[in-house]
Order: C-alpha cells, then structure tokens, then sequence
C-alpha cells in the first residue's frame, strides 16, 4: 500500500510496527461504528405502537441529540487526544460505548433511550481524531493519501458491518433490543485488541520518527509555528491550530458535506422503506450498498491525490462533490425498483467518502501536522459533527414545515445538492494548496 523512498533499506521491525498499527486502529474504528449503527435499525420496530410508538420527529430529536453530544465530544476528545495520546482516549471511548450500548438495549421509555443515546455519542466521538493522530505517527505526508485511503475504508466497512449485524441480530432474536447488545459483544473483543497491539508512536516502540526513517522534512502549522521542540498537545500549538485558515476551511467544508453522508446513514432503511414497502432486514440490507461502495471511494480517492495529484488534497475532493451534488439533486428521479434504488445508494456512497476521507482524515493530518493533528481532525470533524446533527434531524423538521401528506424526500435531497454544490466551490481557490514544509531537518 505505502512505498518507502527506494534509496532507503526498509527496516523490517518498523514495518511491522507500521501495519500492525494500521491494523488496530482500522479495527478499533469498525468497532465504534458497530454500536453506532444499531439505532438506525431499530427504529422500524420502535416505531410500532406495541413497542414505543416514536414518530419521525421523535427519533429524529433523538438522533440530534446523539448528534450534539458527537459533535461536542469531537472538539474536546481531539484536544485529548494530543495532551493523553491515543490510546487512553480510545480505551476510554471504548469501555463506555460498550457500556451504554447494553444499557441502551435495556430501555424501556423514550427518555432512558434519548440519554443513552447521547452518552453513546459522545464515547462515539473519542474514535476518530486520536486514531487519525496514532496514523500521521506511523505514515508520512507523501504515502499518506494511498494509506488513509486504505485505513478510512474503516468507517465505510464498519457502517456496513454494523448496519448488517444490527438488522441480523434483530431478525435472528426477534427483537430490537439484540440490535444493540450483539454488537456491545463484538466491540468489547476488539476493545482487548486494542488494548494489546497498539502504541501511541514509533518512539514508544523504540523507533525514530516517521519522518527520519523516510528522510522527509517535517511539517508545520504555518510559517509562524512553534518550534520544534514545543510538546506536542501544548496549548500554545492548539491555538495554532485554531488560528490556521486551511484547517478552518476544511472545517466548513466538511459541515457542508456530512449532512449527506448522515441523513443516509441514519434513515435509508426508513427511506427504502417507504419507498419499496421492504422489511427491517431488507431495508438495512439494501441501504448498506451506501456504505458497502464507502472503501471504494476511500481508496481512489486516496490513490488519486497521491498518484495524479502528487498528494494534493483538493482536486479530487472538488471533482467528487460536484459529482455528488448532481447526483442528489437527480436523486428523486431514479426507478422506484430495488436495483435502481440500491445503485444510487451505492454511486452517492461512493462519492461521499472521497471528500469525507480526504477532508476529514487525509487533509487534516497534512494541515494539523503531527503536533496537532488530534486536534485538527477534532476541528473538522467537530465542525462536520454539526453538519451530521442536520443531516440526522431534516425529516423530522421538514415534515413539520411541510402539509401532512407531503413528500418530504424532494425538497431534503435539493437542499443536499445545493450545500454539496456550495463545499465544492469553497475549495476550488485551493486547487493546487500543500502544508507548509519545515526548513530544519528531520528529526532523528
């Protein structure tokens, strides 16, 4: 997947420490979605008046509030994630996701599940930003398009993963609650490979840093950085980090892209089914073609900025969400059939996670630098987390300002197309923008 520079003799403990993190941390994120998904399912078998009777707009509340606390915990777990390093995060995130998992399946009233819902969101936010961080240790900037392409096919197989396993669990026990125990079960177990493969950074394992073994000059923040010797996770690189445009521009971007990628995640199922009159498990598994063509899309993207672009970010970014907005916009026409259904899901998953991965992984690793790039995915992701709290509630809303009766679909996937039409446009002055170099050597 990654090529070291030819001139240099490939140390085979480094490279297993190299794929082993990889390995992990791929694992450990497939295991937040896990837990993630299981309400997505459920919420045809909450709907039934014998069960809790909730309506659109109750569930769509709820998912605002899972939302609200992810979006919350993004800004703070990424600052974390610096200060503490990956690994007390991530095992902390882990425990408790687990935790409130099986409390979840144990609800009996809205209230306990709308609690349990937003505690499960903030433990879902410790994943992503402290994971990308222990990646920008371990890979450098120029490998690091094709390998993060590669490593956020995570979330894209883990939403598959957990929408599948939720629905099976459901149709297998006859009950929602299984929907969210099953897979408290199989993240506990990916908790404890977590907890004895993974280091925090190649010096822990007693190597040098990535990029003295790559003979590549570090990154920076920006021209006015701090030096090198600033510890990592210091409050003074923060605040560089929250004054750096580039990272605030990916920040806005990606609030404008993750309401796409949420509203399907969260209500395909719903979606498919009224429109084909399918069943919980049919429903969840046709709607998993969006997130089944997710590592296809992570990984041309990925390929694509390194390859063609020369680990330029942007250009493919652009070209997908362009692509996407057209798509969304053009979505209300498709055959109401299961195979025309199932393509559309799986060409819009495809164009998603190029910008996702690029935006919220590749991208802000480059601009965070390694110093920071916690706290930067924390930024965008945070950002993007405000997005996804849009994404989540609009059927909910919309139904309310619609007459009864009305299409609410339509006009949602307009509005879709627009801000993806918006994202693009924003990142097209940064066609060609690269993170700044440092001007001292690699540190040895």
């Amino acid at each position: 997947m990654a090529d070291s520079p030819k001139h240099l003799v490939r140390d085979p403990r480094y490279e297993r420490w190299r794929w082993q993190i990889f390995a992990v941390t791929w694992l450990a994120y497939v295991g937040f979605y896990l837990t993630r998904r299981s309400f997505s399912v459920a919420k045809l078998e909450l709907a039934k008046p014998e069960v809790m009777g909730l309506s659109k707009a109750d569930m769509s509340w709820m998912d605002g509030v899972n939302s609200s606390a992810y979006a919350l915990g993004q800004f703070v777990w990424g600052m974390m994630g610096d200060k503490f390093g990956t690994r007390v995060v991530v095992l902390v995130g882990l425990s408790l996701s687990v935790v409130v998992a099986i409390l979840t399946g144990a609800s009996n009233v809205a209230l306990a599940l709308a609690i349990c819902l937003a505690v499960q969101g903030l433990a879902q936010a410790s994943g992503w930003a402290p994971l990308a961080k222990n990646m920008g240790e371990f890979f450098s900037r120029r490998e690091r398009g094709r390998v993060m392409g590669w490593w956020c096919t995570n979330y894209a197989f883990g939403g598959f993963i957990g929408l599948v396993l939720a629905g099976q669990a459901v149709k297998w026990s006859g009950t929602w609650r299984y929907a969210f125990w099953v897979p408290a079960v199989a993240l506990s177990l990916i908790g404890v490979l977590f907890a004895l493969f993974q280091r925090n950074r190649p010096e822990d394992a007693g190597l040098p840093a990535i990029e003295s073994y790559h003979g590549e000059p570090g990154t920076i923040v920006s021209a006015q950085a701090s030096p090198a010797e600033e510890r990592q996770g210091s409050w003074k690189i923060v605040g560089e980090v929250l004054q750096n445009r580039m990272v605030l521009l990916l920040a806005a971007v990606y609030f404008l892209v993750k309401p796409t990628r949420y509203l399907i995640l969260f209500w395909s199922p719903v979606y498919i089914n009224e429109r084909l009159g399918t069943g919980t498990a049919e429903s969840g598994l046709l709607g998993s073609m969006f997130d089944l063509a997710g590592p296809v899309g992570t990984l041309a993207g990925g390929y694509l900025s390194d390859r063609v672009f020369q680990s330029r970010r942007m250009p493919v970014g652009i070209m997908a969400l362009l692509s996407l907005a057209i798509l969304m916009v053009a979505f209300q026409f498709l055959p109401l059939t299961k195979a025309a259904i199932g393509a559309g899901l799986f060409a819009a998953g495809f164009l998603v996670y190029i910008p996702d991965s690029l935006l919220s992984g590749t991208a802000a690793i480059d601009f965070g630098t390694k110093k920071a790039a916690s706290t930067a995915s924390g930024i965008v992701n945070g950002c993007g987390s405000i997005g996804q709290i849009i994404g989540g509630t609009l059927p909910g809303w919309v139904g309310q300002f619609l007459a009864e009766g009305r299409d609410i679909w339509n006009p949602i996937f307009v509005g879709l197309g627009l801000a993806l039409a918006l994202a693009a446009l924003l990142l097209v002055p940064h066609w060609n923008r690269v993170p700044s170099e440092s001007l001292s050597p690699a540190p040895k």
